[in-house]
């Protein structure tokens, strides 16, 4: 099970070099509830990704709030823990909750955005891009 955003924040403060903080990013991919084969769609990848990267948004009503629910899936390890680092950060989350989210914020914060290489920066940048979008979109259904 996926930790949540701030007990992923607590970590990695704890992890002292780069190459323990990336074998971190890569755990956390490992640890997020997979996506289903039958959800490797076209409509669910994400374009602008170097890597193969698809996130699936629905909007979970159950809880009586509705709130995004996120599953994704890569094809590279790294990117892989980048996405349920993301899945971490706005799962759960109202749509209005969602769209009032740093994501580069804390990529930056975490030093993220001065270690990745520039395509999985824009990776970064399409993975929350595509978040806001289908936020947006939950917005618009309620």
């Amino acid at each position: 099970m996926l930790p949540n955003i701030d007990e992923i924040v607590s970590n990695f403060e704890l992890l002292d070099d780069w190459e323990e903080r990336y074998r971190y990013v890569i755990e956390l991919g490992r640890m997020m509830e997979p996506l289903p084969e039958e959800a490797h769609t076209d409509s669910n990848k994400v374009r602008g990704c170097a890597s193969q990267v698809w996130l699936e948004t629905r909007l979970d009503r159950s809880s009586g709030k509705p709130a995004l629910h996120l599953l994704g899936d890569s094809d590279a390890h790294i990117v892989r823990g980048l996405v349920a680092l993301m899945i971490a950060l706005y799962n759960g989350k109202t749509p209005d909750e969602a769209l009032a989210t740093d994501a580069l914020g804390l990529f930056k914060e975490l030093g993220l955005a001065e270690h990745l290489t520039p395509q999985r920066s824009n990776g970064v940048r399409s993975m929350v891009e595509r978040i806001r979008h289908d936020a947006q979109a939950a917005q618009a259904a309620l």
